[in-house]
């Protein structure tokens, strides 16, 4: 088995991830994954990761900086880093690993120059009409996470009820397909075979997903036992009202 130094857990939104990544923290053993590289500019990884500019740096040592740090925190003095990848912050993040690493022939040995040895782990969500349902109610409520007690942990936008939008859900169905697609494409592209995770396990058996993605790492499965996440479902009576009316709406039933 492979020694990794580093992972990557190749998503999209609304696929569990956010579960994924708190039990792996939890695990003592795996880093702590986090989109570190969510938007799409040099200036917001800096703000992210706490990397004060230096008007002296150029381009290229201002990306040394925030490489290094994401290192560092994402690492978190366990030996192995962790990143979430959304699909939507792929294009800018690989192109300034081109920029940084310019010699070398491909995207996984860009990543691979400056992370180390990476299992890339693709977690998806099989229904994508469950996760475009969840996406857009999240974003018109602007609820994105909460803990078991009720207490919100994410909160983007002031509080407003949902409201069956038929065109956002459409869409966002069909962006959701394509992620996935795009994610394939480029495993192909780049003789990636990932290590594959759905969103029905994770929920299913949270732990034992764990154990398994620890094993697949190299790491002791033990280091998965315990750990609470602390996050819990958001899905409602409303998830699935508008579930069942988007398949209708796909002519999916």
């Amino acid at each position: 088995m492979p020694t990794y130094q580093s992972y990557v857990l190749c998503t999209s939104p609304r696929s569990g991830s956010t579960l994924c990544c708190r039990l792996l923290k939890a695990s003592g053993a795996a880093g702590d994954p986090q989109s570190y590289f969510h938007k799409p500019s040099v200036s917001s990884w800096q703000a992210e990761l706490g990397v004060v500019p230096d008007p002296s740096h150029s381009d290229r040592e201002a990306l040394k900086a925030v490489f290094a740090t994401a290192r560092q925190k994402g690492t978190a003095n366990t030996g192995l880093f962790g990143l979430r990848l959304q699909r939507h912050s792929f294009e800018y993040f690989f192109k300034k690993l081109a920029d940084f690493h310019p010699q070398l022939p491909s995207d996984r040995a860009r990543f691979e120059a400056e992370f180390g040895t990476t299992l890339f782990i693709h977690l998806t969500r099989q229904d994508k009409i469950q996760q475009a349902v969840s996406y857009v109610k999240a974003q018109q409520t602007g609820l994105w996470h909460q803990a078991p007690d009720g207490t919100e942990l994410e909160r983007l936008s002031a509080p407003q009820d949902p409201v069956y939008d038929p065109e956002a859900l459409r869409s966002t169905y069909d962006q959701f397909l394509k992620y996935d697609q795009d994610w394939s494409d480029w495993f192909a592209k780049e003789k990636i075979t990932p290590y594959r995770v759905t969103y029905d396990q994770l929920s299913a058996d949270p732990q034992g997903t764990l154990r398994e993605i620890l094993r697949a790492l190299g790491k002791d499965p033990v280091a998965g036992e315990g750990g609470d996440p602390g996050i819990a479902k958001l899905a409602d009576a409303t998830n699935r009202d508008w579930a069942n009316r988007l398949h209708r709406q796909l002519g999916l039933v």
